[in-house]
């Protein structure tokens, strides 16, 4: 969990909003602010960029609400800011139509990140298709996200960071028509 306070849940669809979290550094940085704040150097070396570039994204987040100082400290006469997410989880809410494109596709970029883990065989994943109500996929899309969220309150340690995916989706997939209702067993 991270050292400062914050909203648990904040629904994210302005297209200030949607914009700020689609830029995969201003993902990165996001990201790291999860386990504890951090200052612009510290963002900017964990991510291996120049201080200027994570201190203009960091002000992106910050004018989109997404980042907030959460404490300050005193060095050489200059004040150093700590950043930190306003809210534990920012889930995207209902979209209109023209903002799809600014929300990235989090499955394809899991793909590419995931390639050197099938080559080194640690990967561990798995995909099933299940022809269910769309109330019945809501339902269990709930537990997915529970899961995901103890996943993300994990104690920070290790010399990995893991990755971890979800995704729920209609597919054109094939189906077995119905069962019929009077089968004779032999």
């Amino acid at each position: 969990m991270p050292d400062y306070d914050l909203e648990d849940l904040r629904v994210v669809a302005s297209d200030q909003e949607l914009r700020a979290m689609a830029e995969p550094l201003r993902k990165l940085i996001l990201e790291l602010v999860h386990e504890r704040a951090a200052t612009v150097g510290e963002l900017a070396a964990a991510a291996g960029r120049p201080k200027s570039t994570v201190a203009y994204h960091v002000a992106v987040l910050e004018d989109a609400g997404l980042l907030k100082v959460v404490r300050t400290r005193k060095v050489r006469a200059i004040d150093e800011r700590f950043y930190g997410r306003t809210a534990r989880i920012f889930y995207v809410g209902v979209i209109r139509p023209e903002q799809v494109e600014m929300i990235t596709n989090d499955l394809a970029v899991a793909a590419a990140e995931s390639v050197a883990a099938h080559r080194a065989d640690d990967l561990r994943a798995i995909i099933r298709h299940a022809r269910i109500p769309r109330a019945q996929a809501a339902e269990f899309w709930q537990r997915v996200f529970d899961l995901s969220n103890a996943f993300m309150q994990l104690p920070r340690g290790g010399d990995s960071v893991y990755g971890f995916v979800a995704g729920l989706y209609p597919a054109d997939y094939p189906a077995l028509p119905a069962a019929e209702q009077d089968h004779e067993t032999p």
